[in-house]
């Protein structure tokens, strides 16, 4: 049986995604057929219009619709305290859980040698930055909320590092109880990220 270009064409699409593998691939394709066409346009418009209708925080990294995002924007978050993440997901996550009233920074990513991750591929350099020049002194504690990983561990370790020979009087936590190892914050409920937030303790 030969299959329809445009069932190749979308089934190998949906391939390309992370997590995505070939059978659940074709039942993504079979199921959009049977959507009515106006959702599948309205599906196909959101898509086209994802990388153009959102822009990168010049601040903290993360993904908005405006640059700054309405986080770093915000007048009434804590601009004194500072959550270091991996990625834009994490800060949705901590987000849900109502709990944390500060500002971000997005690394995208972690330092990771295995597959030729260093600090200068991901944004440590402009945390350090930030934390450093003189309109930022108001910053008084950073909360190093990498993923409980081996990698997580080892970027929050150097961060750590890089930050306090010139902020002796920066307070820097890390993310507690809450967060087993091995787990990513994207996928913790917001009872574990609470609980993780509170159970910060200096690092």
């Amino acid at each position: 049986m030969k299959i329809p270009k445009a069932i190749q064409n979308v089934t190998e699409s949906f391939e390309r995604l992370p997590g995505i593998g070939p059978k659940t691939a074709e039942r993504l394709t079979f199921y959009l057929l049977h959507v009515p066409q106006g959702e599948l346009d309205k599906f196909a418009s959101s898509v086209q219009n994802l990388k153009k209708d959102t822009v990168i925080c010049s601040i903290c990294f993360n993904i908005g619709e405006s640059d700054p995002c309405s986080i770093c924007s915000d007048q009434e978050r804590n601009h004194a305290m500072l959550c270091v993440v991996e990625q834009p997901l994490d800060v949705i996550a901590l987000e849900k859980s109502k709990r944390y009233s500060g500002v971000y920074h997005v690394l995208n990513g972690k330092i990771d040698p295995l597959n030729n991750i260093g600090p200068d591929e991901i944004r440590i350099n402009e945390l350090i930055t930030r934390v450093n020049v003189v309109s930022n002194a108001a910053i008084k504690e950073i909360i190093l909320a990498t993923n409980p990983t081996m990698e997580g561990e080892a970027t929050a370790m150097y961060i750590a590092k890089r930050l306090r020979p010139q902020n002796a009087n920066l307070k820097i936590s890390r993310i507690g109880r809450g967060l087993p190892i091995g787990a990513d914050i994207e996928y913790a409920d917001p009872t574990t990220l609470d609980r993780a937030m509170e159970g910060r303790s200096e690092y």
